[in-house]
């Protein structure tokens, strides 16, 4: 089970591009870094969070991809207990949209044009993973923090807009 899959392949090859006006916070920040999107909305400032903005577990594409050879690996040597087993692929610790923003701002230099919003209806406080299962069972540990993940997904953004131009 994944939680919230961010960044780009260290090579830039491959990332996120989606259609439309995006719907998830990373790339709603690096359109918006780009000039995509004029502006994007912080929902809800005043959740009981160290800043007030709602907190996620972020994880980097690469992690999940590494997490999946591993299980891939768990499998053919036969160590699966049951027929199905289920991995939390997070980093078991939650950012706040805020902070999520500002790790972005520190890495790629450029300002967000931001403004704090209402709360959406049905937005949860606060959600992370416990990963206790992925890193005992796979011996999978995360490797990218969250300016990592930051600095991939904006260079990401930056190849896309060279391609375009």
């Amino acid at each position: 089970r994944y939680f919230n899959p961010v960044g780009a392949h260290p090579s830039i090859n491959i990332g996120e591009a989606p259609l439309g006006k995006p719907a998830n916070l990373v790339p709603a920040i690096t359109q918006t870094a780009i000039g995509k999107i004029p502006s994007m909305q912080v929902h809800g400032e005043d959740y009981p969070t160290r800043d007030g903005s709602c907190v996620r577990d972020y994880i980097h594409v690469s992690d999940i991809a590494h997490a999946h050879t591993l299980a891939l690996d768990y499998l053919i040597a036969g160590n699966n207990k049951e027929q199905s087993e289920i991995f939390n692929l997070g980093t078991g610790d939650g950012y706040t949209v805020l902070e999520v923003i500002n790790a972005f701002e520190k890495v790629s230099g450029v300002k967000l044009n931001y403004t704090m919003g209402p709360r959406r209806a049905g937005d949860v406080i606060a959600i992370y993973a416990n990963n206790d299962s992925a890193k005992n069972v796979l011996k999978w540990v995360p490797q990218y923090n969250l300016e990592d993940m930051m600095a991939t997904a904006w260079q990401w953004e930056l190849k896309l807009a060279k391609e375009k131009s």
